[in-house]
């Protein structure tokens, strides 16, 4: 298996690995296949890594199933984006088109961005035989039998951690052709509020302990034992729990933290779009997540110089240093949550230590220019060879 790894020591056995920074030698057309620019990680990464493609002087194409999206107006301008329905059906599956569409666009290799683009890419290596095509592993969950058929027939597959990669492995890739690169940390730029402004603006003082989630609000993501865990710590009455992010789970999440009377406490604060802001205004990052791959939010809260505390689970253990930049909590362990939270409250001195080692850490892990290079040099290769 070819790893791309920061963590050549952890890597399965039987791996290659990429170095350095690929210069292009001429200009790429390059298809990104996603079902919705919705609010997510991995749509998140997406238009990243269009725009990425495109500074460097490739063409980016980017194809989506449902039309528009809550993150299209982060695509920069001149990429175009085909939509497969003309009009938002809201189903995410119907990508009526996909081939033909692609064939229009012509491009010279093709990745698979999100479940339902990894869950056509066995039909479009049909159509398309001579155009590579690059599936991706970015999930904790069971991978749908589609899916698992493009894992078997794709040039290659990119899994942003060494616990997908083992995932994509089992699902019947070819351990040759299975290729890490972690997430780039995407929302580096610096607060444009300060962190007094932040606090003051959500009712919250100066000297509260705040602890930090940006999570989608979705089955997995653990709001409700996050919400618990806190409960259970018990944290001084300077202690305000901030939960960004929106979604079905959002009702249940509410209930518990009724039932907690927590409600002077945790704040939900809704989608967001000042995420550095709250970084700058948070002291501690958290995630309670349950199925996971390489999380977004633990880059960028550790780019941003906060310490984390997460459950260990999927590729968790690898976007933090435990015991170094935070700790990560074993998944069946609740109290030892609760735990860190209060060591965390607790101790000023600890939690600077560890953001500085945070902050340290995801600005050599997780560059945006080195990590994107590593899928443009992947793609080089596989076009030329």
């Amino acid at each position: 298996m070819s790893v791309h790894s920061r963590q050549e020591e952890q890597t399965p056995p039987h791996c290659n690995s990429l170095s350095g920074f690929f210069i292009p030698q001429s200009r790429m057309r390059i298809a990104l296949i996603q079902d919705y620019l919705r609010v997510g990680g991995t749509e998140t990464q997406t238009v990243a890594l269009a725009n990425a493609f495109r500074r460097v002087g490739h063409e980016p194409v980017l194809v989506t199933i449902r039309p528009a999206g809550p993150l299209a107006p982060d695509l920069a301008p001149g990429i175009p984006h085909l939509a497969l329905q003309l009009f938002d059906l809201h189903i995410d599956w119907l990508a009526p088109g996909l081939t033909r569409t692609l064939r229009r666009a012509a491009p010279d290799i093709i990745l698979l961005m999100g479940r339902l683009a990894n869950c056509y890419g066995w039909r479009l290596a049909t159509g398309l035989p001579r155009t590579p095509i690059v599936a991706t592993v970015r999930t904790g969950k069971t991978l749908p039998a589609w899916y698992r058929r493009t894992l078997r027939t794709a040039r290659a597959v990119v899994a942003n951690s060494r616990a997908a990669a083992h995932a994509a492995i089992a699902a019947g890739a070819s351990a040759d052709g299975v290729h890490v690169i972690h997430n780039a940390a995407v929302r580096t730029a610096p607060p444009t509020r300060s962190r007094e402004a932040v606090r003051a603006a959500l009712g919250s003082r100066p000297d509260t302990i705040v602890f930090l989630c940006v999570a989608m609000m979705r089955p997995g993501k653990g709001h409700a034992d996050l919400v618990q865990a806190f409960a259970q710590a018990g944290p001084p009455e300077n202690c305000e729990l901030w939960l960004a992010g929106d979604g079905t789970e959002r009702q249940r999440i509410e209930a518990v933290v009724r039932e907690k009377r927590l409600a002077a406490s945790v704040r939900l604060l809704g989608r967001r779009n000042d995420i550095p802001d709250l970084y700058a205004a948070a002291d501690v990052a958290v995630l309670a997540s349950t199925v996971e791959s390489l999380p977004n939010f633990l880059v960028e809260a550790q780019w941003h110089g906060l310490p984390v505390i997460a459950r260990d689970a999927g590729g968790v253990a690898e976007a933090i240093r435990p015991g170094t930049t935070g700790h990560l909590i074993d998944r069946e362990d609740p109290a030892a949550f609760a735990a860190a939270i209060r060591i965390l409250a607790a101790d000023p001195e600890l939690r600077r230590r560890m953001g500085a080692a945070a902050r340290d850490f995801a600005r050599s892990a997780f560059t945006p220019d080195r990590q994107h290079q590593r899928y443009l040099e992947l793609f080089r290769r596989l076009t030329e060879s």
